[in-house]
């Protein structure tokens, strides 16, 4: 009997017992609905935060004062002075030494969160300094107005970049109307006015994903950092800042250069020093934690597979006890071992894969509006896709293989007689 005869043999006995092959099948589907489903939704987070953190730029390092392991003796201080900040003059140094492999450098200050108000009119909104470099190297991109020029940063002016959904709560959305006009920002208890010269547009992210009403998202108000300061009284000097690498420049490696080189201002600072991370390595190792998580989460899920496999056995086992006259007949008429062995190898191989069908088409919709939730609405890789068939035809060989290799054994004198 050729292999086309055994498949037809095993369909037909599918549809003569629905049910039975059904319940049979159930772990296999429940298995590989619940790998697909994972794999495509573990696929569409890292899409969707590759994105986000592509979007911030993907050569962007950031460089952070970090206090150095409490285990050096003495070591008590944990607050940062005016002495241990990055200073205008390292970051100068810096520009100046590298000046061919940086594009730009951003600095900022968070002032507070807040609302700016008029009448009924309202927008929530974060006020936040930054300076002149900070718009382009976190791709910000201006729809009317002007960023900040020289005389605002070295002036302190009250002036303010504003989001488009500032304006389409305070200027009914007319950013014309509103570059130009005055706001007054209340910060805790204070009231800070500005005066709008520029409108960005605000855009949703995973970092910055809210459920508030449209009305309620509250978005970034830029004042020049020198107002910042003045407001808040603060000391010069950063405890971060994020330097943007060119384009042809290996940021990974770039990033353990910046540390070498400022970490020598803090040779003889014991409290604190400088560590660099590339947003490259950054989105590396949260793919590989995404990616061992979504391994670890279709292990477990992997389990219903072995119980799948086992409940495909047990029927195996059934269905020769059943056919046993039936096997008998066939030796009789000259059937080998080899050919009993194959029909039910290839019967079990056959509800396996049926089922390991149903279960990728499932395990498709459900890791399809899992992924929709998030955005990114995507469908498994034909690689995932391929590893579930033939997960699924291994296990109907391995889990088959006894049953058959059992009804190939029969005596077929012994098989006649069953009763």
């Amino acid at each position: 009997m050729n292999v086309y005869e055994n498949v037809r043999m095993a369909w037909e006995g599918l549809k003569a017992n629905k049910m039975r092959a059904l319940l049979t099948m159930l772990g296999i589907i429940i298995g590989i609905a619940s790998v697909i489903g994972i794999l495509t939704i573990g696929d569409g987070v890292s899409n969707t935060v590759a994105g986000a953190m592509g979007s911030l730029g993907a050569s962007n390092i950031s460089v952070n004062l970090q206090r150095r392991s409490s285990d050096i003796p003495g070591n008590r201080r944990i607050f940062v002075t005016e002495d241990d900040r990055i200073t205008e003059e390292m970051i100068a140094a810096l520009v100046e030494r590298y000046s061919e492999a940086i594009a730009g450098i951003a600095t900022s200050r968070n002032v507070g969160g807040g609302q700016v108000r008029d009448g009924r009119d309202y927008a929530n909104v974060g006020v936040t300094g930054i300076n002149d470099g900070f718009l382009e190297v976190n791709a910000v991109e201006m729809l009317r107005g002007r960023t900040f020029n020289e005389r605002d940063l070295d002036r302190g002016r009250n002036v303010a970049i504003v989001s488009d959904r500032l304006v389409n709560n305070m200027f009914d959305g007319d950013m014309d109307v509103a570059i130009g006009q005055e706001i007054a920002a209340y910060v805790g208890a204070a009231i800070y006015p500005f005066v709008i010269i520029g409108v960005f547009e605000h855009e949703m992210t995973v970092f910055n994903f809210t459920s508030a009403a449209e009305r309620d998202i509250s978005t970034p108000l830029y004042i020049p950092i020198t107002t910042a300061q003045r407001i808040l009284n603060a000391p010069d000097g950063y405890t971060t800042l994020t330097v943007a690498a060119v384009n042809t420049v290996d940021s990974t490696a770039f990033a353990d250069q910046i540390a070498n080189f400022l970490n020598r201002y803090y040779t003889n600072n014991e409290y604190f020093f400088i560590q660099t991370m590339s947003m490259e390595s950054m989105l590396e190792s949260l793919n590989t934690m995404l990616a061992t998580i979504s391994i670890g989460l279709s292990v477990i899920a992997g389990i219903s597979l072995l119980v799948g496999g086992i409940g495909v056995m047990n029927i195996m086992l059934v269905s020769v006890t059943e056919r046993t006259r039936e096997i008998g007949t066939r030796k009789a008429l000259g059937a080998t071992n080899g050919n009993i062995r194959v029909q039910f190898v290839v019967e079990s191989m056959i509800v396996c894969l049926v089922g390991g069908m149903i279960g990728i088409f499932l395990g498709s919709v459900m890791g399809y509006i899992g992924t929709s939730i998030i955005a990114v609405a995507i469908l498994p890789t034909t690689q995932s896709i391929a590893i579930s068939v033939g997960f699924s035809l291994g296990i109907g060989l391995f889990f088959g293989y006894y049953p058959a290799n059992k009804a190939a054994k029969l005596d077929p004198i012994e098989a006649l007689r069953y009763e």
